[in-house]
């Protein structure tokens, strides 16, 4: 067969399992998935409409309130797309058809309260923040392939003879970056009031929940000097700011990805200040703007601009 006039087209969520010889031979055009506001009106003006007309209801037989599809997305899947949601948004229709038929009720109205009895109890889980700064407690951003999500970074020190444990199933890169972050840390003691040797006489443990699901990259990097910095210190950081970032030995915060995913993770967790990397700067308009007009944001040239915002000095 002569192939040499026939186009291939492939999809995947993710590049990575993509052997390197055959990723160098394709051209990657990487699509954004749907913000939760674009999962919404879709949800609105497309999905439910033809799930009424598909299982035989009428428009006025079921109603679903915004708050309720937004639980949907939030709390019952976790994709980049839409299909699972078409799939929920179907099981509510079909639980609605069989009551139609069961009862003299004509009219059946979705909400928050009412939507564990359509679709069972949550699937998942998202932070909402909320509690008093703590020490060695901060907030990070992170990018995964179905969205953004927020992530506490855990720090603790204990004596010891000045070894680094990461756990939470932390990747290489993301262990460099703690790693930078002590290296950092260490160059600048004197000015931060630490003590020069802290890393001779201390233990250092970063930990970062939710250890079934791996984590890489170098974007935690100044949230994990921020959470070192806030234990060898003693000082609380702010629960209430989020930041992401890649640091250098010099303590310079440079520009990572998905600013977007992460600022809508950010805000759907009730955060209303992101520290991001001056860089970062350009991302910003791709944030819809209904949600950027509620967020506050501040950019970072080096660690010490995000220790400014989030250290709860006395």
């Amino acid at each position: 067969f002569d192939l040499s006039k026939v186009m291939f087209i492939t999809t995947a969520n993710t590049t990575e399992t993509i052997p390197r010889p055959l990723l160098d031979r394709m051209e990657v055009i990487n699509v954004e998935g749907y913000t939760e506001e674009e999962k919404v009106e879709i949800a609105k003006n497309y999905l439910i409409p033809k799930q009424i007309e598909n299982h035989g209801l009428k428009s006025e037989n079921i109603i679903f309130s915004e708050p309720a599809i937004r639980d949907t997305i939030n709390y019952y899947t976790r994709e980049s797309g839409v299909r699972n949601l078409e799939r929920q948004i179907a099981n509510v229709c079909r639980k609605t058809a069989l009551n139609l038929v069961t009862t003299k009720k004509n009219t059946y109205r979705i909400t928050p309260k009412n939507l564990e009895k359509y679709l069972g109890k949550k699937k998942y889980r998202y932070d909402i923040i909320e509690g008093q700064e703590e020490v060695g407690v901060t907030t990070g951003l992170a990018w995964t392939i179905v969205g953004g999500d927020t992530l506490f970074i855990e720090t603790t020190v204990v004596p010891g003879s000045g070894k680094l444990v990461l756990t939470g199933q932390l990747g290489e890169v993301m262990q460099e970056s703690a790693k930078a972050g002590i290296s950092y840390i260490r160059s600048v003691a004197d000015k931060l009031g630490i003590e020069e040797d802290f890393y001779k006489t201390k233990d250092l443990h970063i930990h970062i929940p939710e250890g079934a699901t791996p984590k890489d990259g170098p974007s935690a990097g100044v949230t994990m000097c921020t959470a070192m910095i806030s234990t060898l210190t003693g000082i609380p950081v702010r629960k209430d700011i989020a930041m992401t970032g890649e640091i250098t030995l010099r303590g310079n915060v440079l520009p990572v990805g998905g600013i977007r995913e992460k600022v809508l993770a950010a805000h759907r967790a009730g955060i209303r200040k992101v520290l991001l990397p001056r860089e970062n700067e350009r991302d910003i308009d791709d944030i819809p703007e209904k949600v950027r007009k509620k967020m506050e944001f501040v950019l970072l040239d080096t660690v010490d601009d995000a220790l400014k915002e989030v250290l709860v000095r006395k």
